[in-house]
């Protein structure tokens, strides 16, 4: 593998095989590139063996190692792991191994974070995501309690006498594509059946002007208004789409809005004290606009999401 402080590119490689071909020493090539007359010859080999591909970086990882942790003690850590929750420095006095060791043995086996296992049953929990925008979209409702006038709490803190019961509730609707994780939300003051199917029409027509021209499926949890509701029926087969129940109390199934949820509390319900639920409202557009166009997301290679809609693919450089 190339390093910072390397002579020669793939681009010097295929210099120097060019310069050598020409019928010049491999020796006086050597001294010009600055490197030395074997490593000439390595990469003329290699360009006589395999021809251009020869020439491309590869991995430095050796093909064999005799010294490796066998697959016996490997699979007693994986049990540890899974049936106990151990971490590498409780694991490693158990087996007699470095806790290294068993951090490199998890991270092998995709197990070295707890958050990836599902803790009742230690069974590593499946990612998986759609191949095109549009395939699947998440839908789902997070309820919120409203701020009184002044602010609430988080401003005033919990004095006795102040209005911060029996408020009420905004819903906040949400859709996420599940290919981009582009992302649109609406308040509400319920979540009933119209509530639901107006804002399926809406969030539709934003993902159509956005670039993802069709829904084929809507993804939901089990609520009423999803399973028997007639107007949001008549709105998935205006849309042309299918809509689609997560198993009951299956959260993970839904995953790509539960996680959009937490952002959003982090990154505007709870981002500051607001002195108004008017206030809190107004702010919505400008996290949604942030999220879509310029926050970073992990799963899209640090890019935003408007950039996989344009770039279905998800080649990032």
């Amino acid at each position: 593998m190339s390093h910072r402080n390397a002579r020669l590119t793939v681009h010097g490689r295929r210099l120097l095989v060019t310069r050598v071909r020409s019928g010049r020493p491999v020796a006086h090539v050597a001294a010009e590139m600055g490197i030395s007359r074997a490593t000439a010859h390595k990469w003329i080999r290699r360009w006589r063996r395999e021809g251009e591909t020869g020439l491309v970086d590869r991995s430095s990882r050796p093909h064999r190692t005799p010294h490796r942790t066998s697959a016996t003690v490997e699979d007693r850590v994986c049990w540890l792991r899974r049936d106990r929750k151990l971490g590498p420095a409780r694991i490693g006095p158990v087996l007699g191994l470095p806790a290294s060791t068993v951090h490199r043995v998890l991270t092998r086996h995709g197990l070295n974070r707890l958050a990836w296992l599902d803790r009742p049953t230690g069974a590593v929990i499946r990612r998986y995501e759609r191949d095109r925008p549009g395939e699947l979209i998440h839908v789902d409702v997070k309820k919120l309690g409203r701020i009184p006038d002044g602010g609430g709490h988080k401003v005033h803190g919990r004095d006795v006498g102040r209005p911060i019961r029996g408020m009420g509730f905004d819903y906040v609707h949400s859709a996420v594509d599940d290919h981009t994780r582009l992302a649109y939300s609406e308040i509400h003051a319920d979540e009933k059946v119209a509530t639901c199917a107006g804002f399926l029409t809406r969030a539709a027509a934003f993902f159509h002007a956005s670039g993802i021209t069709r829904i084929e499926r809507v993804l939901t949890d089990n609520a009423w208004a999803y399973r028997k509701g007639l107007a949001w029926k008549d709105v998935l087969n205006k849309l042309g789409a299918s809509g689609k129940l997560t198993r009951a109390y299956r959260p993970q199934t839904n995953g790509k809005v539960e996680r959009f949820n937490r952002t959003l509390l982090d990154e505007w319900a709870y981002l500051r004290p607001y002195t108004s639920n008017d206030e809190r409202s107004a702010a919505l557009a400008d996290f949604l606009h942030t999220y879509n166009y310029h926050r970073c997301h992990t799963a899209l290679g640090g890019q935003p999401p408007i950039n996989r809609v344009n770039n279905p693919a998800g080649q990032y450089t």
